[in-house]
């Protein structure tokens, strides 16, 4: 009732902008109201109209703008601001003339053939790209009449092509029987589908749209790419059918964002004036969203300027017509290299079924792509490693000098000596052999010395997200003694089919840590790939008590592939730990002896490492 009041008491006061001569008297107010009460699309809207109708009515106010032109936009602004819908305009047309639906007069063959292909612009595009754009959408009527003849000139050269990107930028109008014909063509005959919802709100019926069992002709069908192109322009039936083709996922719409009109603008004469009020009179309300397009318009998929839609379509085409060779391509690479080969062989065979289901057919960039694959390959998997990746190329080694090793040493690892002589060492990645080897004494002298002489020592690789396992079977040594050489792991390696064993090295630089001092590991939820092998190791040999978090459960480092002759890269886990003794890390992660927060785990270990060597004094 107040939003009513407040439209017509604001549309009285509008109407005294300018205080001249009496002009207009309140029953135009009266009359716009009542066409709005008995026609406009969304009555909810209008509650407690009919209250506000009443109190206009004795309203003995003059409507004094002298210029009627002039009225009518004011009373526009005034309306389309209370009820919030731009649709509703009111104009001044002494001279209007009701437009008649167009009809097609009788026409020889030739001059209709003439007129079809005027009207429709037909292209086989390279590729076998089609592309067909129409500027009305014809309804049901129309459609009997001509349609053999759009048959023959129009669909059957349509039918052959691969892909279709239907314009729609410059469909500016149409019928709404149109609507199932267009989509229909774009479905499978069986099941039907309920396309979409029209409410009538002078009849106050609801009609439901659905795809047609029966058509002139071969449907498009379910499998071929179909892009819709969209404007500004694009307006009323053509937004219906870009609405319902992108949620039904049949189509990808590329371009701009629709005009947001209607299925339906009635114009309709306010009284005996010569004023006229277009108002929707009808509205959409899709079976699948529960929303309608109208109003806010279509927003595409892919959102590009209307020049550049054309373009963009044909891309995404192209990109679609490789990805069944690319997602083949990925399954292969797994089942012939992922680390483990019965979880690789069924990777691709799940793989291949999601692609035959269709999943992918909707896909629109590289980008997308990536971030699916990515998906369905961790999900199958269950390894968060297995994925795309970039085919970063490797960056040629820098030129250090002593000085400068030195200063990246301290960066890189962090030191301390904490009560009760407990060692406590910091680092946050695993290097290569070959680079660490060269630079061990420096190590030794600037890192490794400062806490070799400890009676206990604490490594934290809470923040180690892991680096080349080259490093590890070198650093694992120094916390085994050197009159024993220790088994520490055996690492499979799936190409090549061979199993690589790290014992302890009989040699190292500086001095060792021995099997007798206590060690204690921290990790957390972020220790991955080869920190967690060094975690996995001295668990595994009872060398550390582990404190933290369960580690990432990540992978030894993954392998780059290029998946055929793409621009699609996998990031390939290739090597895994022995799982003779138990269960492997790779995507599990390796659980502490002390489970704590990660925030946690340092006091803790000074507490469990304190606790000890005080009872010993």
């Amino acid at each position: 009732m107040a939003r009513a009041l407040l439209l017509v008491v604001s549309l009285a006061i509008l109407g005294n902008v300018f205080i001249t001569q009496a002009t207009f008297t309140p029953n135009l107010i009266v009359d716009m109201a009542k066409i709005l009460m008995d026609n406009y699309c969304s009555p909810e809207k209008l509650t407690g109209m009919q209250d506000a109708i009443d109190a206009a009515s004795s309203n003995t106010e003059i409507l004094s703008i002298p210029d009627p032109e002039t009225l009518a936009n004011v009373l526009t602004a005034g309306v389309q601001s209370t009820i919030n819908d731009p649709r509703l305009v009111i104009s001044y047309e002494p001279n209007y003339v009701p437009v008649a639906p167009p009809q097609l007069p009788p026409l020889p063959p030739d001059q209709l053939i003439a007129m079809l292909q005027n009207s429709i612009k037909l292209e086989v595009l390279e590729g076998n790209i089609g592309y067909l754009r129409i500027d009305h959408i014809i309804g049901e009527e129309m459609a009997e009449k001509i349609g053999p003849l759009l048959l023959e000139l129009v669909w059957n050269k349509i039918l052959p092509t691969s892909a279709l990107i239907f314009d729609l930028r410059y469909t500016g109008s149409g019928d709404l029987s149109g609507i199932p014909y267009i989509v229909s063509y774009f479905t499978d005959s069986e099941p039907l589908i309920h396309i979409d919802s029209v409410y009538n709100r002078a009849s106050d019926t609801t009609t439901e749209l659905w795809s047609m069992p029966a058509l002139l002709g071969q449907r498009y069908g379910t499998k071929k790419p179909l892009v819709l192109l969209t404007s500004k322009n694009t307006k009323g039936i053509a937004e219906d059918v870009a609405y319902c083709l992108k949620n039904l996922k049949r189509a990808t719409v590329v371009g701009e964002k629709t005009a947001g009109g209607s299925v339906k603008i009635d114009k309709i004469k306010v009284g005996d004036s010569d004023f006229y009020l277009a108002i929707p009179s009808a509205k959409s309300i899709n079976p699948i969203t529960g929303n309608t397009w109208e109003v806010t318009g279509v927003t595409p998929d892919i959102e590009v300027d209307p020049e550049d839609a054309l373009a963009k379509a044909i891309e995404i085409i192209n990109l679609r017509a490789q990805i069944p060779a690319i997602v083949e391509g990925a399954g292969a690479l797994v089942a012939d290299n992922y680390a483990f080969q019965s979880v690789g062989a069924d990777v691709a065979e799940k793989l291949n079924g999601i692609l035959a289901s269709g999943d992918y057919s909707m896909v629109s960039s590289k980008e997308e792509l990536e971030i699916k694959l990515t998906a369905d390959l961790k999900t199958l998997s269950g390894d968060k490693s297995l994925r795309t990746t970039h085919n970063t190329p490797v960056l040629p080694p820098m030129d250090y000098t002593p000085e400068m090793f030195i200063q990246l040493i301290k960066v890189s690892f962090q030191t301390d000596v904490f009560e009760n002589n407990i060692g406590y060492l910091r680092f946050d990645m695993f290097g290569d052999f070959e680079e660490v080897r060269a630079i061990a004494q420096i190590i030794v002298e600037h890192v490794w010395n400062k806490v070799v002489n400890t009676d206990g020592m604490i490594v934290d690789l809470r923040n180690n997200i892991g680096g080349p396992t080259t490093a590890i079977a070198g650093f694992c040594s120094y916390f085994f003694d050197a009159d024993k050489q220790v088994l520490l792991d055996k690492l499979y390696d799936r190409p090549s089919d061979t199993t690589k064993e790290l014992w302890t090295l009989p040699e190292l630089t500086g001095t060792r840590y021995g099997t007798k001092k206590s060690l204690l590991i921290l990790t957390s939820g972020a220790t991955a790939g080869a920190a967690e092998e060094f975690v996995y190791i001295m668990k595994k040999h009872g060398r550390a008590m582990i404190v933290g978090e369960t580690t990432s459960g990540s992978s030894h480092p993954p392998n780059t592939f290029r998946v055929g002759e793409s621009d699609i890269f996998l990031s390939i886990p290739t090597v895994h730990s022995d799982t003779t003794q138990g269960p492997a890390w790779e995507g599990a992660g390796i659980a502490p002896h002390i489970p704590v927060p990660a925030e946690a785990a340092l006091d803790t270990a000074k507490g469990i490492l304190n606790k000890h060597f005080g009872s010993q004094k």
